[in-house]
């Protein structure tokens, strides 16, 4: 970089930052026609404030087919139209900005829409064209060009011809590693890295803090493009997509785009961020996208993956945080997002039990009560701990995911994709409660994915005024995890009653979480400052129950 920037210098807002996933398809509908939008975000910025929290993120919110709900990008430079203007988003911009909560948006480089204006051009123009190099189009007489498969199912190319409709696109196929209608862009082209640095500077004019990077690992596809070791059929074998190894994913030049992108957003001042949703498991080969020069964050989802074990959570946790002090960077948590099962029903199972494929209403369903427990107790474990930390709407309310979604109701490509084999990520996207009126919670009576009927007793407005509530909870949380400073201190581990119970100090503050099946006593480590579950303290020792957390101070 020509103005060298060292971590010192910067405005560190995001080692320590509470960021908040808003879904705006799901979050608030402000004109009652069953879709959320911009000004139902406008109108629920004081809540949000109320949580404490640092920042926004909005996935996206783009002109799109909604073929996968907003990340088939059909205009990366406008609103969709169903969530409202360019003039809305600027009054939610400056409307967060006023309350003190930056605001991230999602960005999606890997893939644009098939009815982007860059794809139709390519169709029109015909094979050898600039326009077709902007995307992966490859010849090969009768069958795809490698095995790749798709994320969403099935193979990772489809044929050219039925779309351009010319008899030359015979045996011409192009690259899609999600969906048919998400055409990967060609990172070689020079083309491609001219727009997107617009791109950042288009939505950085407009006041946005930073962005959230979709599939970041993805971009750059290996030399010549060999065959994976695991075929066309990412679900077939065991139900458990992978979408991070194999020459697809991962590959080194993707470092190139983000130390590129970085010079992009220090013009305009070193406290803008590019967060990586980077599913790569090799904690050494992820703190490489936080190095000073690429992104400032990126989300631990192998902390995620890792359960209700407590030797894998404090293996995850020892081996990320030393993997990322090795480039001088926080670890971001996340618990739950708009791609997975909600942590509460995730943690409802047995221990190692695999919900990537979603839950539907003829599997196995989760203990909900022991889900809440644990749910509720992992979060307060995860917010104690030092760096970053995200939460998705609608998890401050409790909410389980929706296991008895109609089958005829979801639109996941997942589902679509795999023959209706694979339930997908729909569950977790259901539009929030905000009314205690089971016959319209907020979204009209006819949302874009349908409600369970008991939706309205998870409802903001029932949890509102109630200190015994979710929504108590995480405000209390947040707020504390704020004056306390835990975001920005250090961890060192004590030892526990056994194993399965973790402790650890951040500061002057003792985290503890109790995986165990018993309960768990504890001397001399302080006064309970913040409880999930019936934490309970006499004569200086702490009792905590099985399924329970605490800070003690």
């Amino acid at each position: 970089m020509s103005d060298q920037v060292t971590r010192s210098d910067w405005d560190q807002w995001w080692r320590h930052a509470v960021i908040y996933q808003v879904y705006p398809r799901s979050f608030n509908d402000a004109n009652g026609d069953g879709v959320g939008d911009i000004r139902g975000i406008i109108e629920r910025l004081d809540y949000l404030k109320s949580l404490s929290i640092d920042a926004i993120w909005i996935s996206p919110h783009y002109p799109s087919p909604q073929a996968d709900t907003g990340y088939d990008v059909a205009d990366y430079h406008d609103v969709n139209p169903e969530y409202g203007t360019l003039e809305d988003f600027d009054e939610l911009v400056a409307g967060a900005h006023e309350r003190g909560m930056r605001v991230l948006i999602d960005l999606v480089p890997n893939h644009s829409s098939d009815q982007h204006e860059w794809f139709q051009a390519a169709l029109a123009a015909g094979h050898g064209s600039p326009e077709r190099d902007r995307y992966m189009f490859r010849y090969s007489e009768g069958e795809p060009p490698n095995n790749w498969g798709a994320a969403f199912g099935g193979s990772a190319w489809s044929p050219v011809e039925p779309l351009s409709g010319k008899a030359e696109d015979r045996d011409w196929w192009y690259l899609h590693m999600f969906a048919p209608e998400q055409p990967d862009f060609n990172w070689e082209n020079p083309e491609v890295h001219e727009f997107f640095r617009g791109y950042l500077r288009f939505w950085l004019d407009r006041g946005v803090d930073g962005f959230r990077v979709d599939v970041a690992h993805g971009l750059v596809k290996a030399e010549g493009l060999p065959d994976d070791n695991r075929g066309p059929d990412k679900w077939a074998a065991d139900a458990d997509a992978q979408i991070d190894h194999g020459p697809a994913w991962d590959q080194d030049g993707v470092h190139e785009i983000y130390r590129e992108w970085r010079e992009v957003l220090n013009e305009y001042g070193r406290d803008r961020i590019l967060v990586a949703e980077a599913w790569v498991y090799d904690p050494s080969r992820l703190a490489d996208y936080v190095r000073e020069e690429e992104m400032s964050q990126a989300f631990n989802f192998e902390y995620l993956e890792a359960g209700w074990l407590p030797g894998r959570v404090r293996e995850v946790i020892d081996s990320t945080m030393g993997a990322n002090a090795r480039v001088g960077a926080p670890v971001t948590w996340v618990l739950s997002n708009h791609d997975v099962v909600r942590h509460p029903s995730r943690f409802g199972f047995e221990p190692g039990y695999s919900t990537k494929s979603g839950i539907g209403f003829d599997d196995p369903q989760p203990d909900l009560e022991l889900g809440m427990q644990r749910g509720k107790a992992m979060t307060l474990f995860t917010f104690g701990l030092p760096g970053s930390a995200y939460l998705y709407q609608g998890e401050e309310l409790g909410l389980p995911e929706v296991t008895d979604l109609p089958d005829e109701a979801r639109q996941d490509p997942t589902w679509l994709r795999t023959n209706h084999t694979v339930r997908g990520r729909d569950g977790a996207r259901v539009p929030l409660p905000w009314r205690n009126d089971p016959k319209d919670t907020g979204f009209g009576q006819n949302p874009w994915l349908p409600q369970p009927q008991d939706w309205a007793s998870y409802s903001a407005e029932v949890q509102e005024n109630d200190p015994d509530s979710f929504l108590a909870f995480y405000r209390d949380m947040i707020r504390l995890r704020g004056s306390l400073g835990l975001g920005s201190g250090s961890l060192e581990w004590l030892e526990g009653a056994s194993d399965e119970v973790l402790v650890a100090r951040n500061g002057q503050t003792v985290l503890v979480i109790n995986m165990s099946g018993e309960v768990a006593e504890l001397a001399g480590v302080g006064s309970v400052l913040i409880a999930a579950g019936e934490v309970t303290e006499s004569g200086g020792v702490v009792t905590v129950p099985a399924n329970a957390a605490a800070w003690l101070g």
